[in-house]
Order: structure tokens, then C-alpha cells, then sequence
């Protein structure tokens, strides 16, 4: 990050986004096919939330990228074979619905692999239906294969440093999967930012602005399964769906990645993903836990009086929905991040830029009269401590001409 871009964005305690209807109207998305700042890529895609494409050229020296495709662009069955054979893989089937998504079991690699290579052989179809390698860690189970390298444009991502530091999950995924394979409507796990670059294959993803989802809910207050299904006509089940707007509608060639909902595989696809966390959505993610809690305490208010630990309960609930509770989103905001990979890969006015956003977002938590009614001593670093070092750092970068204030 450069001067500039920092002095643009340092006092900010809560990020204005640009108007997303402009945008959405225009039904374009900017495709990146030159070099291109970080600076600049921060200003006009990471603050405001955009969506971009990026050509093949930024994935052509990934390994994964040669050896995983056959010369014809088809996934190489063969090669993947060889690396991966029996390991227990975490399979979807797009013809099966479980709640809000498709349900999963674990299978040998290689069985997969013969499931697809029949799938295709009978015209992509099967009496098993369609099935769809989804959500797999391959990065953290096969960390010596070095397949691919996150680009210097997701390279601050507070969310996977702190799950790396922990060595326990991550949120790095390969996706494989036949024509026809599909993923339901959805937000990204706790409304992070997420990236996505295809090995082969294409995708068609429908894209829709923050806000538009109150529009695609039934009277039940579900949101939609399928956004493409003509049940979304009926008036009867989905009452608003005519105040929605129309979709960005994106098609991801082979090679090439999106910032980015639903996803279709128009061809045999290989994909790798990335969802992640920096100042830049830092307050979204913040934001959501807030909505989900509330939600969590409507729901069970008539037991408000009757028990001595209500509040506790209510967290217990958010975190088996969500994911994460209060005390856990506190914790990577505390964890004590390499500043030299930082300065050296992102500049020093990016690491004074994070200072501000944990500042900024500690404060908030520390208001929180529901983060109040915690108990913080689980938490590595305390937070009122967290925030005094952080101001103290602040204070002392100063005097460096690090630190601008408007």
C-alpha cells in the first residue's frame, strides 16, 4: 500500500462503500489483464468491495495449472491420481437437498475419480446423481505439493494466519466437479471476502449486491435454494422477489480468478478458493455476528428470565449456526502477526493501516453491552490491554511518519 491510499482510508471507523446500485446496473466487471499496484487494487476493488476478474496470466506458473490438466484442458485424471489415490474426500450431490445445501460424505479420492470418469462416459449423467468434490483442505492436508501460490492481492488475510497459527482448520478449498455440478444461493462463510481461480473448466456465477438477499427470502424467512428455480415466480411463496434486481451474471474461464452466489459448472471443473479477512471487511464480519446474535436472542426470549446464564446460551447457539461466537472473533484481532512478512510484502503503511482497523474494532467490542457480559479470560490477550498496545504502537510510529490522521 502507498501514501495516498493509506491517507485515504486511516481514520475511517466504519468503511463507506460506494453505492452499489451504480455498479450493478452497469452489468460490467472489470477484467485484469496488465500489472497492476496493489495500491491500486486496494483502492478500487478491497475498500469499496467489488468484484474484478483477473486473466490467466496470473495463474500460469501454478503447478497445479500444469500438471492437473491434460493438453486438451481437461482435468488429468491420471496426474491427480498418482498424488492423491486414497485420501477421504468430503463429496456434495447437487441433486440432494439438506437443509440449505446439498448433504456430503466422505469417499476415497480414487472412487471419486472413477465416479466422474463414468459420469462423463454416460453422457453426464448417473443413477447416483451429481456428485461434486466440495470444500476439500487439500492445502492443509498436502502442504509439501506447493500447487498453486496466493496472489499478492489476497496476500492479507488475518483469517487463515490465525487458523495457521492454531494448526487446527483453514479456509483454503479445492472444488471438483462434472458439468452440471452446482452450488445453492449463499454468503460467504461469516461475510468474508473470497477468491476463486479455476485450474480448468468453466463457471458461471451469479453475482448479487449486499442487501438484495431480503428480497429472495419465502414468507418462512428462508433464503432461496436456487435462485435460477421458476418456484421464485410464485407470489404466494416468495412475496418480494420482483424488488430484487437482476444478478451480475460472471462466466470464470479456465486460469482465470474473481474476487468475489451461486456457482454452475458449465464444463469438467477444477477450482481453487480462498475466503478471507483483513481490515478492509473486518467490520462486515463484525456486523453479521451482531445480526446473527440478535437473531439468536429473539428467538429464545421467553426464556430470558428463567435461566442465570441466558446471555452465555445465546453465544453457545450463534457459534453451532455460525461457526464463531464474540470471544472467538476476538481472538485473531489479538493474534500477534509477523510485521517484517508484512512490511515486506505489503509496505509499512498496510501494517499501519491494519493498527487502525483492530483499533477501531476492538473499541466497538469493548461497547458491546453483549461482549461486556462475557468472560474474557479465555482470550489470549485481553482486549482493553490489546487496544492500550495497539495505541501505544501508534503513538510511537508517529514520530516514523507512518501514521496519518485526517
Amino acid at each position: 500500500m502507498d501514501r495516498e491510499a493509506y491517507r485515504n482510508c486511516c481514520s475511517l471507523v466504519k468503511i463507506t462503500r460506494q453505492s452499489y446500485e451504480q455498479f450493478w446496473s452497469s452489468h460490467f466487471v472489470d477484467y485484469i489483464d496488465r500489472d497492476l499496484s496493489y495500491s491500486k487494487f486496494f483502492r478500487k476493488y478491497l475498500l469499496p468491495n467489488h468484484p474484478c476478474m483477473f486473466s490467466k496470466r496470473f495463474t500460469n506458473e501454478w503447478k497445479c495449472r500444469k500438471q492437473w490438466v491434460t493438453e486438451d484442458g481437461k482435468p488429468n485424471f491420471q496426474k491427480l491420481l498418482q498424488e492423491f489415490d486414497q485420501t477421504p474426500v468430503p463429496v456434495a450431490n447437487c441433486n440432494a437437498k439438506e437443509y440449505n445445501a446439498n448433504p456430503k460424505q466422505v469417499m476415497p479420492f480414487r472412487e471419486f475419480i472413477q465416479y466422474w470418469k463414468e459420469y462423463i462416459q454416460n453422457g453426464h449423467s448417473s443413477p447416483k446423481g451429481c456428485l461434486y468434490l466440495k470444500d476439500w483442505h487439500m492445502s492443509r492436508d498436502f502442504p509439501e505439493h506447493n500447487v498453486y501460490t496466493t496472489p499478492v492481492f489476497f496476500s492479507s488475510d488475518w483469517l487463515n494466519e490465525y487458523w495457521d497459527h492454531l494448526e487446527v482448520d483453514d479456509y483454503r478449498f479445492v472444488y471438483m466437479g462434472p458439468k452440471g455440478s452446482w452450488t445453492p444461493f449463499h454468503a460467504d462463510v461469516f461475510r468474508s471476502y473470497s477468491w476463486s481461480a479455476n485450474i480448468c473448466g468453466r463457471k458461471k456465477w451469479l453475482l448479487y449486491p449486499p442487501g438484495q438477499e431480503e428480497f429472495l427470502r419465502d414468507t418462512h424467512g428462508n433464503l432461496a435454494y436456487d435462485v435460477t428455480s421458476s418456484e421464485l415466480h410464485d407470489k404466494g411463496l416468495y412475496p418480494h422477489t420482483e424488488e430484487a434486481c437482476q444478478p451480475l451474471e460472471i462466466i470464470q474461464e479456465a486460469g482465470r480468478s474473481s474476487l468475489l452466489m451461486y456457482v454452475f459448472f458449465q464444463e469438467d471443473t477444477i477450482s481453487i478458493n480462498h475466503n478471507w479477512l483483513n481490515g478492509c471487511n473486518i467490520d462486515l464480519m463484525w456486523q453479521f455476528l451482531q445480526n446473527e446474535l440478535s437473531s439468536v436472542q429473539r428467538e429464545i426470549e421467553e426464556w430470558r428470565n428463567t435461566m442465570d446464564s441466558w446471555h452465555q446460551h445465546c453465544q453457545v447457539i450463534m457459534k453451532a449456526c455460525s461457526g464463531i461466537d464474540y470471544a472467538e472473533f476476538g481472538l485473531p484481532l489479538g493474534y500477534p502477526r509477523h510485521p517484517s512478512d508484512a512490511l515486506s510484502t505489503l509496505g509499512p503503511y498496510h501494517a499501519a493501516f491494519d493498527l487502525q482497523r483492530v483499533a477501531h474494532t476492538v473499541e466497538s467490542l469493548l461497547c458491546n453491552e453483549d461482549f461486556k457480559r462475557l468472560d474474557h479470560s479465555t482470550m489470549t490477550v485481553q482486549p482493553e490491554t490489546l487496544l492500550q498496545q495497539i495505541k501505544d504502537t501508534i503513538q510511537s510510529t508517529r514520530g516514523q511518519h507512518l501514521l496519518y490522521q485526517e
